[in-house]
């Protein structure tokens, strides 16, 4: 280990920072005015790859090159300026959990879009014409482009901070990240002045992007990659403060650089693998600040929305009609193997409806009446996955014993996480358990002597009596039908009302003596409980179990499930899961851009059923039924 590489690595760190703050400072400049948490952000980065591919292809790679750059980064301006035109403008008085719903959409939409112009196949860009070569530095060689990188980061911070101090719409948009209905008021369009700062976070981001273009090759993975890094780098320097980016960016992008320079070390007899923390290094780092300054190193507490959608309705226990629907279901459920032994798949695929149902069941648990905002569920999934293979392989435990303890273990990553989380809210608390999460997901992924690394756990099938599919989707129904049945309980329990009490008023529910944090937290581990259990039931389902049951993909769809079938209703869950598993399994089979037709499909929901599937179907049934009523 010699200063030379470790200066060198430092500088390879500060040419990352540079493209990490591009992406980050877009992200928060859109998130500081309009309030939304931009998942698509990540996707307009990687437009910004090809696009100025494409344009490199068709100016020229020599002088061409660098307004190729320059007008992938406009273009990707214009893009985002017609998204928020056509799309977000719509949705801005929606909760925010809905806009991460449009924006998730918009990424799968984004996607097949780039793989139909571009095709599959990671496309690498020319050298940069000047810059191609390397310079000697400390007697190590370093790519001349990389000095430009480091020099773009400070430039554009400088140039942001001129234009939002010393100029009239930089002067407007501060005022909005502030007040933007005071704004509004005193005459100001606010429509043209969120279109003029997302088009510009989105070039923002695509410039970024542009300027990897000789870096890395353009591959179709690079948007959820990049959106994970620029929403740690936000919310560590604190949520709409591009300063705050900036210092973010450096810590995290040298810190990165540190471990590769350490690799792996010897300290105390054991065999330290720094290089390995490079997947995680940025969720410990956010994970420490939330816990110690929750609002970023260099951000500010912030307000509550004034726009929050409509107010909840009092949970209602279920009437007649819902007590006889739900049992036709279950009898249609009992008697489907029946129905269906020429396909198997039925049975296959009901499986995994099932599972699902119990999963978003137990996400919605905390999202809806305890108003906690999850982004890592599939921590407690992935748990209860790996726990029940482990169980079984290791341990020769039966499948049944590990079905009982699977779930208690995840349960108890639960108590760890949220005794941590419930100190949070909003934005906050979903970052915190997104951090967990993907610490939980790099350990899986390289613990490979336990949990088999990136190819995981097979052999793990259910016991002999389970063998046949069929008996196997009676216990999962058995199980799944008990698990949601007992989530309703909770819910018409002392403690759900205690729990509702805390999410919508916290001060007043402290005052009449309910521990809000103590419910919130036994909310947390009741949650991871029945995360665990559906975590355990998918891998005795598939035989196997792999890192992604654990990955951030998976906590998103469970977040979709919840938000289409609606957030402010039980059976929310329920419809919702059912919904995206068989259209994300149906669209699949069919076409190969399965990604944009279901994006589509959530973009029309969204816009025509804010308040989800099954909260559109109540508010038809209750308003005829009053009407009926007041008629009588």
């Amino acid at each position: 280990m010699s200063f030379s590489g470790f200066f060198v690595q430092l500088l390879n760190g500060l040419a990352g920072a540079s493209s990490l703050f591009l992406v980050a400072a877009g992200l928060s400049l859109i998130f500081g005015v309009t309030r939304i948490v931009n998942f698509a952000h990540g996707s307009f980065y990687m437009a910004g790859v090809y696009i100025a591919y494409s344009l490199v292809e068709r100016l020229g790679s020599g002088l061409g090159f660098w307004p190729a750059l320059l007008l992938g980064a406009l273009a990707v301006g214009a893009l985002g300026a017609l998204v928020e035109v056509l799309l977000l403008r719509r949705i801005y008085r929606a909760p925010e959990l809905f806009q991460l719903l449009a924006t998730f959409a918009l990424v799968l939409v984004i996607k097949d879009a780039v793989l139909w112009v571009w095709g599959p196949e990671e496309l690498l860009g020319p050298r940069a014409p000047g810059l191609s070569g390397s310079v000697t530095i400390l007697d190590r060689q370093f790519p001349a482009y990389d000095l430009l990188l480091i020099v773009v980061g400070p430039l554009v911070l400088g140039l942001l901070w001129l234009l939002l101090t010393r100029t009239r719409w930089g002067t407007l948009v501060r005022a909005a990240t502030q007040d933007r209905e005071m704004i509004g008021a005193l005459g100001v369009n606010q429509a043209w002045l969120f279109t003029a700062v997302f088009a510009l976070g989105a070039m923002l981001a695509g410039l970024g992007g542009a300027l990897q273009l000789p870096r890395e090759p353009a591959n179709l993975e690079m948007d959820l990659h990049t959106i994970g890094a620029a929403f740690v780098v936000v919310v560590v320097g604190g949520m709409g403060s591009i300063p705050g980016a900036f210092v973010a960016a450096l810590l995290i992008a040298e810190l990165k650089a540190i471990c590769i320079w350490l690799g792996l070390v010897e300290l105390f007899g054991f065999s330290i693998s720094f290089s390995k923390l490079t997947l995680v290094v940025e969720f410990l780092v956010m994970a420490v600040v939330l816990v110690v300054r929750p609002w970023g190193l260099m951000g500010r507490p912030q307000a509550a929305s004034r726009h929050l959608g409509s107010p909840e309705a009092p949970l209602r226990p279920a009437d007649n009609l819902f007590k006889a629907g739900a049992a036709a279901l279950a009898l249609v459920l009992v008697a489907l193997p029946a129905l269906t032994q020429a396909s198997p798949y039925v049975t296959v695929l009901v499986i995994d409806l099932l599972i699902a149902v119990l999963f978003a069941a137990s996400l919605h648990f905390i999202m809806g009446p305890a108003g906690m905002h999850s982004f890592g569920h599939a921590a407690y999934f992935g748990l209860g996955a790996y726990a029940a293979a482990l169980l079984v392989r290791s341990l020769q435990l039966p499948m049944e014993a590990a079905l009982l303890v699977a779930p208690l273990i995840a349960a108890v990553g639960a108590v760890v996480v949220g005794w941590f989380s419930v100190r949070l809210s909003g934005v906050y608390l979903a970052m915190l358990t997104l951090a967990f999460a993907q610490i939980a997901w790099a350990i899986a992924y390289q613990w490979d002597s336990v949990t088999g690394g990136s190819n995981g756990l097979t052999g793990v099938w259910p016991s002999e009596w389970l063998a046949d599919k069929r008996h196997y989707y009676y216990l999962t129904l058995a199980l799944v039908l008990a698990a949601v049945v007992a989530l309703r309980r909770f819910l018409f329990s002392p403690f759900g009302y205690a729990m509702r009490a805390g999410r919508d008023s916290p001060l007043r529910a402290d005052a009449i003596g309910i521990d809000v944090k103590r419910i919130q937290w036994t909310a947390f581990v009741v949650a991871g409980l029945f995360a665990g259990l559906a975590g355990a039931l998918f891998a005795f389902s598939k035989g196997s179990i792999s890192p992604e049951s654990l990955h951030v993909g998976k906590s998103v769809d469970g977040l979709v499930m919840v938000l289409l079938g609606g957030l402010q209703t039980l059976a929310g869950p329920a419809v919702g899961a059912v919904t995206f598993t068989w259209l994300h399994d149906t669209i699949a089979r069919n076409t190969e851009y399965w990604r944009a037709m279901l994006g589509a499909i959530i973009l029309i929901l969204v816009l025509l059923f804010p308040q989800g599937i099954a909260g559109f179907v109540r508010q038809i049934v209750y308003s005829r039924r009053e009407a009926r009523e007041l008629q009588s």
